[in-house]
């Protein structure tokens, strides 16, 4: 058989009601295309609240400026206390303000730098009421629809179901004797059954993917799988084939 790689249920990551689905039962789908939205005006008002706090420099700015206002006062008073025109209590203390005014400048820095990083916190709660597709293939079912409310856990109902065409696997049984001459990577030749047999899919040269490490002793048989190529979307998941391996040419056909 000609089958998806993989078959996943999409389901919410957050509690809330799914504002739009964006894809249809039978559609193709691309990886990371949009799937669903769930509802986010309250996430998407606290992300621009954090975005506005990302981008205000104002308390940043002012102790920047006191810190080189402070620093040419230190310099001065210092060259002063050299020439014995001011105490050195008047010294220390424009030292002290300069010290001062570096630490309110960390502190803006560090303030800004928090900020930032709630922002971006904010940004990944909005990303997670919107669902992508983590691979390449097709919408098989679709579960629920706009304005149904969905909640987290594998026990609950999911949106969508999806199978993965790109790639899609082969899985062949092989009679055990033929065990030392197969290897992975060895290739094979995989010829889908009609109608789908036609053009540049007719004969696709592939790769073995994987050995099964164990034989099973009462059928005397072992499982290859043959990852296929199918990033034109051109076969469908679910057919039948033929898998001849080279190298082996008395091998049955096997469906």
């Amino acid at each position: 058989m000609i089958e998806p790689a993989q078959w996943v249920e999409v389901r919410s990551p957050v509690v809330g009601l799914i504002e739009r689905v964006h894809v249809a039962r039978g559609q193709s789908i691309r990886r990371g295309e949009l799937l669903v939205s769930i509802e986010s005006s309250l996430e998407l008002s606290a992300e621009q609240t954090a975005r506005y706090k990302a981008q205000t420099v104002g308390a940043q700015q002012q102790a920047q400026a006191k810190v080189e206002v402070s620093r040419a006062k230190s310099q001065r008073m210092q060259a002063l206390f050299d020439e014995e025109f001011v105490s050195g209590q008047a010294r220390d203390d424009a030292q002290a303000e300069y010290q001062q005014a570096q630490s309110e400048l960390l502190s803006a820095q560090e303030n800004n730098r928090m900020a930032q990083l709630e922002h971006q916190q904010a940004k990944d709660q909005v990303q997670r009421r919107v669902l992508r597709s983590p691979f390449d293939g097709v919408v098989v079912e679709q579960y629920l629809y706009p304005g149904s409310l969905v909640d987290t856990g594998e026990s609950k109902k999911p949106i969508l179901k999806i199978a993965q065409t790109h790639p899609l696997v082969v899985r062949a049984v092989v009679p055990y004797r033929y065990y030392p001459k197969i290897k992975q990577g060895g290739g094979v030749h995989v010829l889908p059954e009609p109608p789908f047999n036609v053009g540049a899919v007719a004969d696709i040269a592939a790769r073995i993917q994987t050995v099964d490490r164990v034989i099973d002793p009462a059928a005397g048989t072992f499982g290859v799988h043959v990852s296929l190529d199918n990033g034109r979307q051109q076969l469908p998941g679910g057919i039948r084939c033929t898998l001849r391996i080279d190298g082996i040419d008395d091998l049955p056909a096997r469906k």
